[in-house]
């Protein structure tokens, strides 16, 4: 299934920003902050990046017999894929909520801090639109140090928060919202042709 002599530095490092951006742990620290306080002032961080490193990993091998079921191509799902990711990349730069987060929860690690907010529909659909450009290996390991940077902003949500300051994370934020914009046209570019006859 792995194939590790794929392995190439120049993916892993693109998919890994791909991911990082995507996931906005940086731009996730107030609402990481607010729900930190709602649920007694302490977050699973080891739950939290266990569970949503476990939904990465399992879509990344799983989600191809899934579309399967519905009848859908990976080129299909990238193409969709891409959409969603310009939509978010467009949530960070323009401060547009498009998706709506129920943030009335229970103190729990999992719902909602492992899903949806770190491993949501937006993680979950561009690992599936990285397949289509990209070796499995590299995603893995890709995801695997994505879970490393997860795990420390939880750990280090306090000290975050005080050294960026509002306007430093409204800066990162803004700024990954255009690398996802890139990415996006850059997906939707590569897997397009192949869908229009």
């Amino acid at each position: 299934m792995l194939n590790f002599s794929e392995i190439s530095f120049k993916q892993i490092l693109t998919i890994t920003f791909t991911l990082f951006a995507v996931i906005d742990m940086l731009g996730s620290v107030p609402v990481l902050v607010s729900l930190k306080e709602k649920i007694g002032g302490n977050i699973r961080s080891t739950q939290a990046t266990f569970v949503s490193g476990a939904l990465m990993i399992i879509f990344l091998f799983f989600g191809q017999q899934f579309l399967n079921i519905l009848s859908l191509d990976v080129k299909s799902f990238a193409v969709a894929g891409s959409i969603v990711i310009f939509i978010l990349g467009l949530e960070m730069v323009l401060g547009i909520e498009f998706f709506k987060t129920d943030k009335n929860t229970q103190g729990s690690s999992v719902v909602p801090i492992a899903f949806p907010i770190i491993a949501g529909s937006g993680t979950l659909t561009t690992i599936m639109s990285l397949k289509a450009n990209y070796a499995d290996i590299n995603i893995l390991i890709s995801i695997l140090i994505n879970c490393i940077v997860i795990y420390l902003v939880l750990k280090s949500l306090s000290w975050i928060e005080k050294a960026l300051g509002p306007s430093g994370l409204m800066v990162v934020r803004k700024f990954f919202g255009v690398v996802l914009l890139a990415i996006a046209v850059k997906i939707f570019a590569t897997n397009a042709n192949g869908l229009i006859k």
